[in-house]
């Protein structure tokens, strides 16, 4: 299925509801028109639940997916509708019956050779990826590959540098700030006001591989919320999951969410294409329409457009070389 069915099926959430499966009874041509719904959001999964927020409402609701949605339909971050017991109270379930159109959806695939798309957040406006400078040492590749998929998402990207007590971060300060990313070095203890002003009013997911310090970030920057925190590996060097599924907390005053996500080892890249990134890029999408038929835009192109700008002064080496690295990720 193409993206474009993909997030279809969430803007009509009734789109299978007049169709019968065999051997069932017709089903109404009548669809409910829920207008005592609720709006809430869908701030984790778990098994089937769906924990939600309704604004306005301090207890969180525990809810079902209606069955005229599809598998797999709803993740965290969506907007949704819900009806039926919306208290909160303990026992109370509700019923998501609508999913709104999600204005982004942050997307993976297990491995570059796996043609699923997996859904992570929807609805987020920036990707937050948290490396650590040492203690596990930082995966430029990986990191590069998230950006491909925060670009590719349009999501704004944000590098999170942490245990900078360990290790100087200027190295890859310089390495991404000619793709106009922005980058924050934090260590143990010290003050995140840098990190909280570039969090505030924005929803943001966190991203990275286990024992990068994640769940410690988030028990800073909202106390008393306790998110387990991994040990790394010394031998492999690799930090244990601390956690299964994608959680969205809500930041104190001024306000904000962060969208912990679990540690992941891989980010697959199988459904972006070198079209789409490079869309991305609007100040080198101006320059590829000269580029001869085929062209890759790699440093083994010839003729290629980008070398051209460059060699006018209408586009800088460092980004060319940056975006170059990027693509090589996976392409």
């Amino acid at each position: 299925m193409s993206r474009r069915g993909r997030d279809d099926i969430t803007s009509d959430p009734h789109a299978g509801f007049e169709r019968a499966g065999r051997r069932s009874r017709p089903r109404t041509k009548d669809r409910p028109s829920y207008n005592d719904a609720l709006d809430a959001v869908v701030v984790a999964v778990d098994r089937g639940r769906f924990r939600c927020r309704i604004e306005g409402q301090p207890a969180q609701v525990s809810a079902i997916k209606a069955r005229s949605l599809p598998r797999l339909s709803v993740i965290v971050g969506d907007q949704v509708r819900v009806v039926g017991d919306t208290t909160g109270d303990e026992g109370a379930l509700a019923r998501i019956v609508e999913v709104t159109p999600r204005t982004t959806v942050l997307r993976r695939t297990a491995d570059d050779d796996d043609p699923y798309e997996r859904p992570i957040v929807a609805n987020a406006d920036q990707l937050a990826i948290v490396a650590a400078l040492a203690d596990p040492p930082p995966r430029v590749g990986m990191i590069d590959r998230i950006l491909v998929a925060a670009f590719d998402a349009g999501l704004e990207p944000l590098l999170v540098l942490t245990k900078s007590d360990l290790a100087a971060p200027d190295g890859l300060m310089a390495t991404y700030r000619p793709l106009g990313v922005k980058v924050v070095a934090i260590e143990p203890g010290a003050d995140l006001s840098e990190l909280r002003a570039a969090l505030v009013g924005r929803r943001s997911v966190l991203v990275g591989h286990s024992g990068v310090g994640k769940s410690t970030l988030v028990n800073a920057l909202i106390p008393g919320m306790d998110r387990a925190i991994g040990e790394v590996n010394d031998v492999t060097g690799r930090g244990r999951h601390t956690s299964s599924s994608a959680v969205a907390l809500e930041l104190p005053a001024p306000g904000g969410w962060v969208i912990d996500t679990p540690g992941v080892r891989s980010f697959g890249l199988s459904h972006i294409t070198p079209e789409s990134f490079i869309a991305a890029f609007s100040d080198l999408a101006e320059f590829v329409d000269e580029c001869p038929r085929g062209c890759r835009h790699d440093t083994a192109s010839t003729e290629c457009a980008l070398d051209a700008a460059v060699s006018s002064g209408q586009l800088s080496l460092e980004r060319l070389e940056s975006f170059r690295r990027m693509e090589r990720a996976f392409g």
